[in-house]
């Protein structure tokens, strides 16, 4: 299922600050706008919470988990809270070997060849390329001609609809999109409308 809700349009939502009050405005915008991928960071208020609600509220096709994920521990508890997909920012091989056996998607952050080579080992389904703007375009190019094919790199950090393009010729299966399309207390309206512009920027990037 999550190679196949990723192809929809390669957009994660990291609604890294969301809290629990604002879990069924904002997960409603963001699916009606046309996102299928939800996580909220486990550095958020009370997210185990917000997890629970945007998993009761959003239909089947919309997945839902949790980032900045580091232990196994928190794994357990994101699975507990109706969780499917775990993202970490890094590549702790203890964490990601807890999220295959609990059953899970797993995104786990890499920055090198040798972590993004671990990390399929491991299981994992993509690879958060992270931070994005560190590693850069011509260092993910470059991964790609070793990397199994059809290896989903994801890259995340500094994304805007303006800067998608560059990613997109280089192999990227999509993105992680922070703060360009959520901050805490964004109004659920324009959540929504960031979500839209994200979508039609990759469409048109892709045509």
């Amino acid at each position: 299922m999550f190679d196949r809700t990723l192809a929809t349009n390669g957009l994660i939502a990291i609604l890294r600050g969301l809290r629990p009050e604002e879990a069924e405005s904002i997960g409603s915008a963001l699916y009606a706008a046309g996102i299928r991928i939800i996580e909220v960071p486990l550095n958020s208020p009370q997210p185990l919470r917000s997890l629970e609600i945007l998993r009761r509220i959003l239909p089947e096709d919309c997945l839902v988990g949790a980032g900045t994920v580091i232990s196994a521990e928190q794994v357990r508890a994101v699975k507990e809270a109706g969780g499917q997909l775990i993202v970490m920012p890094h590549c702790d091989v203890s964490v990601l070997h807890a999220a295959k056996d609990a059953g899970l998607y797993l995104t786990p952050g890499v920055a090198t060849p040798s972590e993004a080579f671990a990390a399929l080992t491991a299981g994992a389904d993509a690879l958060k390329v992270f931070p994005a703007e560190q590693v850069g375009i011509g260092a993910m190019k470059a991964w790609l001609a070793v990397l199994p094919p059809g290896t989903a790199l994801l890259p995340v950090g500094g994304i805007t609809p303006d800067n998608m393009a560059p990613y997109l010729r280089a192999g990227a299966a999509g993105f992680g999109l922070g703060s360009a399309l959520y901050s805490p207390g964004l109004p659920a309206d324009e959540a929504g409308r960031r979500a839209q512009a994200f979508i039609q920027a990759r469409r048109a990037a892709m045509a």
